[in-house]
């Protein structure tokens, strides 16, 4: 269907930080003619076309069963608001998103705000920096083992108990969920409840038999990409200006994140937050993070945190750009035990030791500081821990502090499609 609307975004003052002390902002977007609303659910298989603009509605799910194909090019833009129908993409366990864009043809997810033009890759009126949370995000479910508290099977956070599509997890870590490359998804991460926000790229349960590559997450409010258990393997991911955590890790998400780039924001938290499994299913579950290089912010935020039970390995990092307080965090003692014994690997990674200092109104004054060993930068901080013994083998597994550029990404697969590099925002990798 083609029509000509308007929409109203009532955006609340967090997201443009021309806006305070409560007060909020109206903008007043016109959808192009050529543009086709979905809401609801996707019964039957169905391709979105880069000839016209596809507008969220509201919370959008594919059933199962079924395939949504979206063609290389092609725009969607999510509607804004908040509560339970949040504009959102759910593709649900036993569904397929066949989202295969190329680098000379990217899929694009942002909000109906952005003024960007079918043939783009890049809008002109919504910062990067700033612009966050005005829709929900791309949520894909799936049917591979996780370790939820109780069962073996979980409700995703951000889709309401009763919508029997929000569950995920199961028996096969081969699941195939579809493909989803050369992928942007901006601006999003809108607050479905207190303390309920939806993540950039949500993965639940999702399978080795799905392909996830060269995919991006701008500006979302909450976490950038998330995997909540599941066993599918993730390479050339890109996060910037989140909210919360960049990479987020749980459930005993037992798939590699390879070559991947964070950058950091004022209100981004840790680069990395790893948790382990909940409950007793699939507990052994274990992750790679590998060939990663993360620039974060002066003002605030963490290299990573592990906690609940992790179990995986971290290697061959580079991090960067971090204020002087962060850290690595050890965060209970069973994540202290799982390092001890190896069940938890951080080896190889290179810490770039020039740190921001702050004058005292929170803004970076030009000075630096160096931190004196790598030890400096670790922090085993669970009950009874053996700080010293846990701060020689950080050291013995390969940890470093360096003055340069050590390891990391390859940025060049980053270059050509991104928003990030649109932006400049690629020279210091």
């Amino acid at each position: 269907m083609k029509k000509t609307l308007f929409y109203s975004l009532i955006l609340s003052f967090f997201f443009f930080t021309a806006c305070d002390d409560n007060e909020t902002e109206t903008v007043i977007v016109e959808a192009p003619s050529n543009s086709v609303e979905h809401a609801g659910f996707i019964t039957a298989d169905e391709t979105w076309s880069s000839d016209k603009f596809h507008i969220l509605k509201e919370r959008v799910i594919v059933k199962s069963g079924v395939t949504l194909t979206i063609q290389p090019g092609t725009i969607v833009k999510g509607e804004a608001g908040t509560g339970a129908n949040a504009s959102s993409l759910v593709i649900a366990r036993g569904a397929k998103i066949n989202a295969a864009g190329t680098a000379e043809n990217p899929i694009i997810f942002t909000s109906i705000a952005d003024e960007i033009a079918l043939g783009e890759k890049v809008g002109a009126n919504l910062d990067p920096a700033t612009a966050t949370g005005f829709w929900g995000g791309l949520i894909v479910l799936g049917n591979a083992p996780t370790s939820p508290k109780t069962g073996a099977t979980e409700q995703i956070e951000g889709i309401p108990a009763d919508v029997v599509e929000g569950n995920y997890g199961g028996p096969d870590a081969a699941d195939n969920s579809g493909t989803i490359t050369y992928v942007s998804i901006r601006h999003g991460g809108t607050l479905i409840g207190e303390g309920n926000e939806i993540n950039g790229l949500t993965l639940g349960g999702v399978g080795t038999g799905t392909t996830i590559h060269h995919v991006e997450v701008v500006a979302n409010v909450d976490d950038g990409i998330e995997c909540f258990g599941g066993t599918v393997n993730i390479d050339d991911a890109i996060v910037m200006y989140q909210g919360d955590d960049a990479y987020d890790i749980d459930q005993a998400y037992a798939g590699t994140i390879d070559n991947f780039i964070y950058i950091g924001g004022a209100s981004s938290d840790h680069g990395l937050e790893i948790d382990g499994p909940e409950g007793s299913e699939n507990s052994e579950g274990s992750f790679t993070l590998k060939n990663g290089s993360l620039m974060g912010s002066p003002v605030q935020g963490e290299f990573a945190d592990f906690r609940s039970k992790a179990r995986g390995t971290v290697d061959g990092l580079y991090f960067f750009g971090f204020n002087q307080n962060a850290d690595v965090e050890l965060d209970e003692p069973v994540v202290s035990s799982n390092f001890s014994s190896g069940a938890l690997n951080i080896t190889n990674n290179s810490f770039n030791s020039t740190a921001w200092t702050l004058d005292d109104d929170g803004e970076p004054d030009g000075n630096t500081t160096t931190w004196s060993s790598v030890e400096d930068i670790f922090a085993d901080k669970a009950d009874g821990a053996d700080a010293a013994a846990s701060d020689a083998k950080f050291v013995s597994s390969g940890n470093k502090l360096v003055t340069a550029k050590d390891g990391g990404a390859d940025k060049s697969e980053f270059t050509g499609w991104t928003l990030a590099d649109a932006k400049g925002l690629l020279s210091d990798f």
